[in-house]
């Protein structure tokens, strides 16, 4: 059974803890009891807030990430979570070569779990500067992986 989720994309400042902080507000509100983290797989920003345009525009939203503080993904995630999701194909990519022998947790794509948007993988939005639509795609996903776990 899915009790322990980790979120992953690049630096750990906006997609995955958007992701973290969105996902946990959801999946609370739906009664599930679940352990929830993110994570970068890369390690420029440890120990960072969310990136405050990012909290700004999941503030409004009515998600609090000011708590939430950057880490880097590890060898060890693997065993310490029962599902690890990446914000796009690269993330994923750079989670496999981490992955030890023989283990078996499962990796998506956050988009798996959207209907409609049209996307394979959740859009930086360091790099875009569009906060809006990656939390709208944010929301969507997670509410998608709420009812996949019930």
């Amino acid at each position: 059974m899915t009790r322990r989720i980790l979120f992953v994309c690049l630096g750990n400042i906006c997609r995955s803890p958007a992701a973290q902080g969105v996902f946990a507000e959801l999946s609370k509100n739906a009664g599930l009891d679940l352990q929830i983290d993110s994570a970068g797989t890369g390690s420029w920003h440890i120990g960072n807030a969310p990136y405050g345009p990012m909290q700004d525009a999941a503030a409004v939203r009515g998600y609090d990430l000011s708590g939430l503080r950057a880490r880097v993904f590890v060898t060890d995630d693997f065993s310490n979570f029962d599902l690890i999701i990446g914000m796009d194909a690269d993330n994923i990519n750079d989670m496999e070569n981490l992955r030890p022998a023989g283990n078996k947790t499962p990796l998506h794509l956050f988009t798996d779990y959207t209907r409609s948007s049209g996307s394979s993988y959740v859009p930086d939005p360091y790099y875009t500067g569009d906060f809006e639509a990656a939390l709208s795609l944010i929301e969507e996903a997670s509410a998608g992986l709420v009812r996949h776990l019930q």
